[in-house]
C-alpha cells in the first residue's frame, strides 16, 4: 500500500492508473478507522481495481465549539487496518496542503440541509462538498463509498455529483452496527461505560419508530421517540424527525421513501443515527403491512 501526501503525487499516480484502463474506487475518511470504513474498503475491492483511501479531518466542516482539535487520529493504526482491507494508497494530505491559502471559492449547499444534523450545524455541508470538490478532483474516482449512517451526508454528496457533474458513481452502503445495534462511529470512544450501554437506545428507538408507523401513528411518531429516549438515555435528544429521502423533506404520499432519523448529545459525544424505509403512508394507503428497511 503506497501513502502519498501530496496532490500532484495523487494525480499523477491516479493518471497512470486510469490510462491503463483501471476503475478507481474512493472511499473517503477523517481516519481513526473502524469496522465500518473497513467494509466500504471491502465493498470497493469487489468493484474496483485501485482502491484509495483518503485520511483529511477537515476543517472547514467543524463548527465554533466542536471537536476538530480532539477528533480522535492515529495514522499508524489507520495504515495498518487500511492495509488488511485491501486499499492500494493512503492518501493523507495536512491541512496545508489541501489549503495552502484561504480559499477564494467554496461551495455552498442549498437544499437537504435546512433539516438534521444540517439544521443545527451551519455550515457543516458547505465544508464537506467543498472538500469533496477538491477530492473528486484529485482522485478523479469512478466510484465512491459512503456510509449510510451518515444518510444527510449522501443525499448531499449524491446532489453535489448531480449538479455539478462529476463521473463519479456514489454508492450509499449499509450502516454497520455494534452487536446491540448501535451504530459504528468514531466518536463512540468518547462515551462513559454508562452512557456506551444507553446508546443502543438509539437504534431500538428507530426500529420502535418503524412499527409505529406500521400502526398508522404517522402524527404522533417523532415525539414518541424523543420520549422513549429520554426514558432510557441521560443524552439531549436534539431532534426525531421522519422526513423524505433524499430530498429531506416533509414526507407526502408522492415521497418513494422515508427516513426515520435521531441524534443525542451525551456528556462528549453526539450521536447520530437512522434507517431508511419504503414509504408507509403509500403503502398504508394501498393496503400492504410490510416495509423494507435499508
Amino acid at each position: 500500500m503506497k501513502l502519498i501526501t501530496r496532490i500532484k503525487e495523487m494525480q499523477h499516480f491516479i493518471s497512470e492508473e486510469k490510462r491503463s484502463g483501471k476503475k478507481v474506487g474512493f472511499v473517503p475518511t477523517m481516519g481513526y478507522l473502524h469496522e465500518g470504513h473497513l467494509s466500504l474498503m471491502k465493498r470497493a475491492k469487489k468493484e474496483s481495481d485501485v482502491i484509495v483511501v483518503s485520511i483529511f479531518v477537515n476543517p472547514l466542516q467543524f463548527g465554533p465549539n466542536e471537536d476538530f482539535d480532539r477528533y480522535p487520529r492515529d495514522l499508524e493504526r489507520d495504515k495498518q487496518l487500511a492495509l488488511e482491507a485491501g486499499a492500494d494508497v493512503l492518501f493523507f494530505p495536512d491541512t496545508k496542503e489541501m489549503y495552502p491559502d484561504e480559499p477564494v471559492v467554496t461551495v455552498s449547499v442549498n437544499k437537504r440541509v435546512d433539516a438534521l444534523c444540517g439544521e443545527s450545524r451551519v455550515g457543516h455541508f458547505d465544508g464537506v462538498a467543498t472538500v469533496l470538490t477538491k477530492l473528486f478532483h484529485i482522485v478523479s474516482p469512478d466510484y465512491a463509498y459512503f456510509g449510510l449512517k451518515d444518510a444527510q451526508q449522501v443525499a448531499v454528496v449524491q446532489g453535489l455529483v448531480d449538479d455539478f457533474n462529476f463521473p463519479v458513481k456514489v454508492i450509499g452502503c449499509e450502516t454497520k452496527r455494534e452487536s446491540d445495534g448501535l451504530a459504528m462511529s468514531s466518536r463512540n470512544v468518547y462515551l462513559t461505560e454508562i452512557e456506551r450501554k444507553e446508546a443502543s437506545h438509539l437504534s431500538q428507538s428507530l426500529l420502535k419508530a418503524k412499527n409505529w408507523l406500521l400502526d398508522g401513528d404517522s402524527g404522533e411518531t417523532e415525539q414518541k421517540m424523543i420520549k422513549y429516549l429520554e426514558e432510557h438515555t441521560s443524552g439531549f435528544v436534539e431532534y426525531s424527525k421522519i422526513l423524505s429521502y433524499p430530498e429531506l423533506l416533509p414526507p407526502s404520499k408522492k415521497s418513494k421513501k422515508l427516513i426515520i432519523a435521531v441524534a443525542v448529545k451525551f456528556s462528549k459525544a453526539r450521536l447520530i443515527d437512522n434507517i431508511i424505509i419504503d414509504n408507509i403512508l403509500t403503502r398504508q394507503e394501498s393496503g400492504e403491512e410490510t416495509c423494507s428497511v435499508h
